[in-house]
């Protein structure tokens, strides 16, 4: 009996050792590898090294970053989703991989945004701007789409390339405002906007952090952001929400991700760890820096907020037709 109860008692002290629980509890004891699906130095690794070398003092490990760049983001995101659900392996989230990707390449991505993975949290979210070459004849929204419904087909707008975040911001102001653009896809946001100032585009769809030197310059004219507010320092510069468009008042946002199966006490763990490194004032003030807001808020919420962006993509891609080549 004694042999007996020997043997219960030290598989119920197993079984408590692997219960969800006990590894959150124990979690992590080992670095953490974090996968983000662009190269480095772009807004997206520089927002992930920022929050997650943080989110190591919090959890007393390291979090090693790894750029996975190819395929606009499908090759690192969906390495992330087939990670083992431990905790030990994440990746990072944005509009593209999680909403414009999947909307552009139903068929052939190697992950499912809504079934393969498991929210952590919203690190931050980033404003776009719609901008205009100052020779453009209007100096506002109103004025602009009147301008534009006057001469359909007569104005180009610049984006990152085709089946972009940015592509679909300007197929998106189409379809609110009715008006036609010729869209001129770039190989990447960069050219787009130096052909915007140059004119060759007269209009450009961006993040307002890499257009904001240009737009300071004089060199752009600002119309509108896709913010919550105005910013401080373009208070003259409605929202989009304001300009009476709220649809296209989308921020883009970087958030990170768990595998599927992952357990909700180590998502929350990571979240926890999230929340103190965003508000902390040097995380702050380098992700304003970026031009970019902190977050932090809850895996349902992140949910929804990927939800939202994922169906507001494919609403995009089906209505104006857009063909990934």
């Amino acid at each position: 009996m004694k042999k007996i109860n020997a043997i219960a008692a030290a598989l119920s002290i197993a079984a408590l050792a692997l219960s969800p629980l006990a590894i959150a509890q124990s979690y992590p004891s080992k670095p953490i590898r974090v996968i983000v699906p662009f190269a480095p130095g772009g807004s997206t690794d520089i927002i992930a090294r920022l929050v997650t070398q943080r989110m190591a003092q919090e959890l007393g490990q390291p979090v090693v970053v790894e750029n996975k760049a190819g395929a606009g983001g499908a090759i690192g995101a969906g390495e992330g989703a087939r990670a083992a659900p431990d905790g030990y392996t994440l990746s990072i989230a944005t509009v593209s991989t999680m909403a414009v990707l999947p909307a552009c390449r139903p068929n052939d991505l190697p992950y499912n945004p809504i079934k393969d993975f498991a929210p952590v949290t919203n690190f931050a979210n980033t404003a776009n701007v719609i901008s205009v070459n100052p020779k453009f004849p209007a100096k506002d929204i109103k004025s602009m789409v009147e301008e534009l419904k006057k001469n359909p087909g007569k104005y180009a707008y610049g984006s990152s390339g085709t089946c972009s975040v940015l592509h679909l911001f300007g197929e998106a102001f189409k379809m609110a405002t009715g008006t036609d653009i010729v869209h001129v896809p770039y190989k990447g946001a960069g050219p787009a906007l130096a052909d915007a100032v140059g004119g060759q585009v007269e209009i450009l769809f961006d993040n307002l952090p890499s257009s904001m030197p240009q737009l300071q310059a004089g060199k752009l004219r600002p119309i509108a952001i896709a913010w919550d507010k105005r910013i401080d320092s373009m208070k003259d510069v409605p929202t989009l929400a304001e300009a009476g468009y709220p649809q296209l008042n989308q921020p883009v946002w970087y958030g990170l991700l768990a595998p599927r199966g992952t357990s909700p006490e180590i998502i929350n763990k990571l979240r926890d760890a999230a929340v103190l490194a965003l508000k902390d004032p040097r995380v702050i003030k380098v992700l304003e820096e970026q031009g970019s807001l902190a977050s932090g808020n809850t895996p349902e919420e992140f949910a929804r907020e990927i939800k939202a962006q994922y169906d507001w993509a494919q609403d995009v891609v089906k209505t104006q037709k857009i063909e990934f080549k």
